[in-house]
């Protein structure tokens, strides 16, 4: 594959996985009931409803488990590892290969965005733990419905709130009895399949 194929291949799978993870971003807001007229929820919701409302018009959210979402981030995860393995001239794979590729995307992305959101509220706890940013408003809205039963369970530690460390701890194990697991028997590259 030539250079052109490459930046072609390289442009695409990051595409890709920006519109993945910006629609993972989506079914993560509704799920921790996040404020909707954020402006960040507001632009989520404009970039994936042209894709996300068709399918929610046959499979309506369930509460905070939206459903559509979940198969519009798993549908554009397959067609963007088509579209990339047609690029790379590796022809079309099995289709089971392509569901587990697509699975294993889906899944990576959101473990990630818990990871980054996680990152950011320890940063923002740090320098700006006041902050009225509709970003940090939003990281808290995320990331508390996640820690907050991990603190419930920890001990009082004076002060001290370990339990991001227990949840990076939870977000590896996955990564490593899930993800992984899922990615091998795509039998795709990782770095293709799992996340950004």
């Amino acid at each position: 594959m030539g250079q052109v194929g490459n930046a072609g291949v390289y442009l695409i799978s990051t595409l890709i996985n920006l519109y993945l993870f910006i629609v993972m971003l989506r079914f993560i807001l509704q799920f921790s009931q996040a404020d909707f007229y954020n402006p960040i929820s507001q632009a989520v919701a404009k970039m994936t409803s042209p894709l996300v409302r068709p399918v929610q018009a046959i499979i309506r959210p369930m509460g905070r488990i939206d459903l559509a979402t979940v198969i519009v981030a798993f549908i554009v995860k397959t067609l963007g590892l088509v579209a990339i393995l047609q690029i790379a001239g590796a022809g079309f794979p099995p289709v089971f290969n392509l569901v587990m590729g697509g699975l294993t995307g889906v899944i990576s992305t959101l473990l990630d965005i818990y990871f980054f959101a996680l990152l950011a509220s320890i940063i923002l706890s740090w320098v700006a733990p006041q902050s009225s940013h509709p970003g940090a408003l939003l990281i808290y809205q995320i990331t508390e419905p996640v820690m907050s039963p991990v603190r419930n369970i920890l001990p009082s530690m004076g002060g001290i709130d370990l339990s991001p460390i227990f949840v990076f701890i939870g977000i590896n194990v996955l990564e490593i009895l899930v993800v992984t697991p899922m990615a091998q028997m795509s039998g795709l590259p990782m770095r293709l399949v799992a996340g950004i």
